[in-house]
Parts: C-alpha cells; structure tokens; sequence
C-alpha cells in the first residue's frame, strides 16, 4: 500500500507531461497559405485622342462640315462617347451625317456605323446623305432608312449610340402631320437589346424648363425638360453615367424656339451618358 501511495504522485506528473506534450490535429498542422489576391480588372475602355483628333483633322472632310466644328464641338462629344478604333456605333437620326463621319474616321476598319434615318429625317436632310456617303466614300457606314419601330439592330452589337440633339424627336406632335407619332419607350426598347454590356449612349439635346410636358416643349420649341432624358433612359434599363457641361449656356432662359436667330447653336443643352449593366 505504501508503495502504491508512493508510485501515485510520480503517475500523476507523468500523465500530466504527457497531456501538455501533445495538441490537436489542428492546433499541430501548418498555417494555409493565405488566398491568393484576385486579379486586378481590366481597366475600362476610353477614348482614343489621337484617333479623335486624326478624324477632326482629315484632310478628307468638307469645308462646311469643318465650319460647323466651333459649335458642334466635335472632340468633347467623341470623347465623352469614350469613341476608339473597332468600335461599332449607331447615329440614331443623323440627319446628314456629319458626326457620322467623324465617327466612322475614328473606329476605321474594324468598326462599323449605322446611320440612322426615318424617312422623314431623311427627307429633311436633302441630299446631304447622298454627298456624303456615294461612291463608297465611307466604306464602313452602313445607312438604314427605316420606321422608327422598325430598325434592324443586331443583339448585342453596338458600343456606342450617339443621340445628337435629336432624341427630342420622338415626342415632336406637329400639326401639319409632317411626323408620324413615334414611340420614345418603345424606341428604346427596340434599342436597348442590341446594345453590349457596358455599351455607351450619349444623348444630347436643347434643355426646356423643369415640368413641361415634353410633347408640348418639344412641339413649340424644339425642347426637352432634362429630367425626361433621365426618366426614359432609365426606365428603359440603363445606367446613368455621368454628365458634361460642353454645352451649357445660363444665358438661355428656355423660352426661344432653338432656330431663333438670337439662340441658334447657343442654347442651354445637356449632355447626359449612360451605360447599359
């Protein structure tokens, strides 16, 4: 008996060495190597300024078209349109073309532009499109004179649209019936498939005063309350991106038909970007 007191300390001790030599599987195996950082993204496309500029200065383009560049302000438009080479645009109303063709000069080869007309657009514009776009001059302009319920737009195709004071349009109710009644929801609709993920719209147009109605403002003055611009294009599934001041003029009190002499090529205008998700 005395020598199992005596043998019990020493088992203790010997137990408790034991249970302090030894830890859990996970308190013993290495440290996971931490997770590797994820790739960095790939850095948003952006305008290409030499292209832009290349196009501007083409010895190519006519000398009224070149007249028009003081108020057309040519480079801050193409660049808010984040416009480079490759990219496939649409001029929704391009009327004559004049920004299609520096849009066509800036995406060369590898692009492609649709010039879009109604008919009555086309009409309007003469024989300004013939000029501009006969003979083949612009090999990678495709011009489409349709309806508007009825343009041929690929699913996702396009890069870039350009709305150049032109959206407006879609709400002009003139008396004489000279403009059929177009749909602005359903033109966007329409539009909004063929655009790509990411794909810039840049619209442009002459600004009315907050609340009017836009068939009324668009009608009497050729104008359009902001807020429309915001409230279609959203609707329709787009992002509002951001905005430039290129055009603004506080001089303008909104109340001139946008061809009276006094205002012509200085009214108030917005230039709004959106980007489809």
């Amino acid at each position: 008996m005395r020598r199992l007191l005596l043998l019990a300390p020493c088992f203790a001790m010997a137990l408790a060495v034991t249970a302090c030599g030894s830890k859990s599987h996970e308190e013993t195996k290495a440290p996971e190597a931490a997770p590797p950082e994820a790739a960095a993204a790939a850095p948003a496309p952006t305008a290409d300024a030499a292209a832009i500029d290349a196009s501007i200065g083409s010895a190519d383009r006519s000398a009224e078209d070149k007249e028009q560049d003081a108020w057309r302000r040519p480079a801050e438009v193409l660049t808010f349109m984040e416009l480079r080479p490759g990219v496939n645009a649409l001029d929704y109303f391009a009327a004559a073309g004049y920004y299609t063709e520096l849009i066509s000069r800036v995406v060369g080869a590898d692009g492609k532009v649709v010039a879009y007309n109604n008919a009555e657009y086309r009409k309007f514009s003469g024989d300004g499109p013939t000029k501009r776009y006969g003979n083949n001059r612009l090999p990678n302009v495709v011009e489409v004179t349709t309806p508007v319920e009825a343009v041929p737009l690929d699913p996702a195709s396009l890069d870039a649209v350009l709305f150049m004071q032109s959206y407006h349009d879609l709400y002009w109710r003139p008396k004489d019936g000279s403009w059929p009644s177009t749909d602005a929801a359903k033109a966007l609709a329409q539009l909004v498939p063929a655009l790509k993920p990411g794909a810039v719209v840049v619209v442009v147009d002459h600004v009315a005063n907050a609340g009017g109605e836009p068939s009324e403002t668009v009608t009497a003055m050729h104008r359009i309350d902001p807020a429309i611009l915001k409230r279609d294009f959203e609707a329709a599934g787009l992002k509002f991106d951001s905005e430039s001041p290129v055009f603004a003029n506080a001089a303008d009190d909104h109340k001139k038909e946008v061809f009276d002499k006094s205002i012509r090529h200085k009214t108030d205008q917005v230039m709004y970007k959106f980007k489809k998700g």
